[in-house]
């Protein structure tokens, strides 16, 4: 019996939106293959479906909007881990405009952004899942104790 084999091509699908940085969720693809008839002549093989194969749409990565120490502004991650950004790409603001002020070291709202830098700065704010830039190693870390737009206790490498 001589099976035919599906190749499977998987692509990301559209480019990421930088200023989104949730994941990508999962949608399965689905894949069937054919067989064909039995040169023997004996039946076997016929032209029955293979068995339908569910393959999980993983999806690409999604790049983050962070803030870059030697710059002074943010940017948009291509790649990270371990606390930091390992290659970056266009300037960008976060989506819910809470920035890092490394005048104040701490987190505020921009009222106005321009390049990946806050011309504006508005009141305190804490970035989502308390992942904050922490200037004395210039990684992210998930913050523990929040405290006056700053973190007071940092705790494990967060992803920015």
């Amino acid at each position: 019996m001589i099976v035919t084999i599906a190749a499977l091509v998987v692509g990301c699908g559209h480019p990421a939106d930088p200023r989104y940085a949730g994941p990508s969720p999962a949608r399965p693809t689905k894949i069937t293959g054919t067989t064909k008839p039995s040169p023997s002549g004996n039946g076997a093989g016929g032209n029955a479906a293979a068995p339908v194969v569910v393959v999980p749409d993983i999806g690409c990565l999604v790049p983050t909007c962070v803030f870059h120490a030697g710059a002074g502004a943010y940017f948009t991650c291509l790649a990270g881990g371990a606390g930091t950004c390992f290659h970056f790409g266009a300037s960008c603001a976060p989506p819910d405009l809470c920035m890092y002020d490394p005048a104040d070291r701490a987190y505020k709202q921009c009222a106005r952004a321009s390049e990946g830098v806050c011309m504006k700065w508005g009141a305190a704010c804490v970035p989502p899942g308390k992942c904050m830039f922490t200037p004395s190693d210039g990684l992210h870390h998930r913050c523990d104790e929040v405290a006056d737009a700053g973190c007071k206790r940092y705790g494990a490498l967060c992803a920015p």
